[in-house]
Parts: C-alpha cells; structure tokens; sequence
C-alpha cells in the first residue's frame, strides 16, 4: 500500500477566542450570507420547504478535490480533468465538469457547485450551503480505502464533526442544528469495493463470498447512516453501486475480447443494492422522524450505456480520455491521451467516471424520481 498523508487546513476564524459582541456580529453576518448566496433554482420546492444545504460524503464520483495533497492514485488535479469546468482548471474533480452532487445544488437553487472540504481556498461561509467530504478510492469495507490510499468513511465523519463545531461557532448550536435537520446529506459508495477489492484481490474471495461481502458492504452502509443520523441527519440519500460492469475499464479487464459488460460485476451491484435497499427500508421505519431513502443509480445510468442514442450519445464503451478503454486518473494526462473534442458524444470522460453531459440527464431524472419523498 502506498503512504498518504493527512493535511487539514486551518483557514477559518478562531471563533473560540471571540468576545461575545463579536459572535453576535459573525453569528448575523453569516445568516446573511446564507440567505444570499443562492443561485437561480431551476427545482420549484414546496412553500416552506427548506434545504440549505447539501452535505456529501463518498468515493470519486462525488470528491471535489478532498485528495488533492495526498500521496494516492486516487486523484486528478491535473489535466485535462476539469476541461469544461469553470476556468478548465482542473479541481480534483473526476470528471470532465461538474459531478453529480454540483448539479443537485445547483438544480435546488443552493449554489453552483460543492467544494471539497479540504480545499485550502474554502471559505467561512461556503460552511453554511454544504461540502463534500468524498475521497476517491473510498469504499465501505476499510481495505477497499486502504488500497486507494483515500480518506476512509470513518475519518470524513471525523472530518464532518470538525464541520459542525464549526458550523455552532459561525451561527449557533441551534441554528446548526436547523441545517443539519433540513439538508440533503447524499452518500455516493460501493463501486471501488466490487471492483478494486472483492473482484480484484483474490484473498478476498478466500474469505468472503459475493453474497457475504456484498452483505458486509450493506450493513457497513446502514452503520454510517446511523452515524449521520446521530449527528442530526434527517434526510439522507443512499445511492446504491453502478452497473460496475459496463464501466469501459472493467470491460477492458473482464469483458472478454468484444468487451462486453462483465455479467459478474454487475450481478454483485445488484445483490449489493438489494441488501442497501432493504437496510435502508428498515432503518427508515425504526427512525420514524427521519427521511432515508435508498437512491437507484445503476437503471438510469445502465439506460444511458445501452441506449446511448436516445440520450445524444454516441460512444458509451469507451471513454472520452485517450484510448478510453484504460485510462483514468494518471494515465489521462495530457501527455499521453489526446481528449475526445466533443465531450458530450461521450456517456464516460474517463475509463470509470461518466461526463458531465451524463451526470446531468441521470440527476434530473433522479430528482424527477424521488424529489417528492424526500421534501
């Protein structure tokens, strides 16, 4: 396993040392900003329905940049990730632009898009409309994390404490608690522990078979909804894991010759999401005050692979970056892989992570889905 390290920025106001005059400055100072700093809503909420926020935490597909300083395969600071971006400038975003998380803010009118929470440019008041604590190579079983290098679940909820305390010294405990009971927390799991682990190590599947591993996966996630939960979590999102099969770099590896899906990768995503499913159905009706439901990504983003066309697509076995059929995070570079000059032909930027353009038509249809149960 390679070595990573840890940095935390220290980049915000000590409120600890504040005279109470000045708390009471700071306290209505960020309210004010939390009323303010909104974008246009193209999602028409319910009158007295609010969700200040969106909290995320998860693997690549929703890490913002959380890897950026740390020694890890598992980041993309460089180009030409972040292409389409804001600026081209590459964020530590898997993807070409936006990812999924980017887009629900920006859908609910919250703001355009969610930073990493260890990014040093973050500011106080980005605090109070929500972060990710995503790190690629992140997964639900601790060994998929350690394999990756990323930050396992366990320290972004230590990291997510760091942001409560901070939360309670911008605007007060109860006020945090008001956003931390009406934001939208999504958790985004699962993929790297089917493919970078149980598929990948074979003392794994010594030890485990697909039903138990997938069963451990399940029960580790329903854990960290609980953990959210406790910290004052109410509606809380569980996504289930892709058709892991059907990602171009699994069909380069396991697909056979004409790179077909691999039938064994998805058969565990679907096992895995039958058992997250009913977790989460059961955990809901014990915690009767609280909003989780379990979220389908692997139907609309399996649409798209498969039906590419009715979409607009046009390429949806390979990726956009370089050959498309392997390269991700380092290998797509701009020394060695030319990009695709219309991203937007493309279900996948990389050999694992879908553009933007797909990201977009799979959040609206989940909003269109599952909007009305969680508001």
């Amino acid at each position: 396993m390679k070595p990573h390290r840890y940095v935390h920025h220290y980049n915000m106001i000590s409120y600890s040392f504040l005279s109470s005059s000045s708390r009471l400055f700071w306290c209505s100072f960020f309210l004010v900003l939390l009323f303010t700093t909104t974008t246009n809503a193209l999602v028409k909420l319910p009158e007295n329905t609010t969700i200040p926020a969106v909290i995320v935490f998860g693997d690549s597909i929703v890490d913002a940049g959380n890897n950026d300083d740390m020694i890890t395969e598992a980041r993309c600071d460089h180009p030409p990730y972040g292409i389409d971006f804001d600026g081209g400038v590459p964020t530590g975003r898997f993807s070409n632009g936006k990812v999924p998380t980017d887009i629900l803010a920006e859908e609910l009118g919250i703001k355009p898009n969610i930073q990493a929470y260890r990014d040093p440019n973050l500011k106080p008041e980005d605090l109070l409309t929500g972060v990710t604590f995503a790190s690629g190579g992140a997964g639900y079983v601790p060994l998929t994390t350690q394999i990756a290098g990323g930050i396992p679940l366990s320290q972004q909820l230590k990291y997510f404490e760091e942001y409560i305390e901070k939360l309670n010294g911008m605007v007060g405990e109860e006020r945090t608690k008001f956003i931390l009971k009406n934001s939208m927390f999504v958790i985004i799991c699962g993929s790297n522990d089917i493919a970078n682990d149980f598929f990948s190590l074979p003392s794994v599947r010594l030890q485990y078979t697909v039903d138990s591993f997938t069963a451990l996966m399940a029960d580790n996630a329903r854990s960290f909804a609980m953990s959210l939960y406790g910290y004052g979590a109410r509606r809380i999102l569980m996504f289930g894991a892709p058709p892991i099969g059907c990602v171009p770099s699994q069909r380069t590896v396991a697909g056979g010759p004409a790179r077909n899906c691999v039938a064994r990768f998805n058969d565990a995503s679907k096992l895995f999401n039958a058992k997250l499913s009913a977790n989460i159905d059961l955990l809901s009706r014990t915690l009767l005050d609280s909003t989780l439901i379990y979220i389908d990504i692997y139907t609309p983003l399996l649409d798209l692979i498969l039906n590419p066309q009715q979409y607009g697509f046009k390429v949806s076995n390979l990726g956009c970056c370089g050959t498309g059929l392997i390269e991700v995070t380092d290998l797509c570079n701009n020394y060695t892989s030319a990009v695709c000059p219309i991203r937007s032909d493309y279900v996948f930027w990389d050999s694992f992570h879908p553009t933007e353009a797909s990201y977009r038509i799979i959040v609206a249809k989940l909003i269109d889905r599952y909007l009305s149960s969680i508001i």
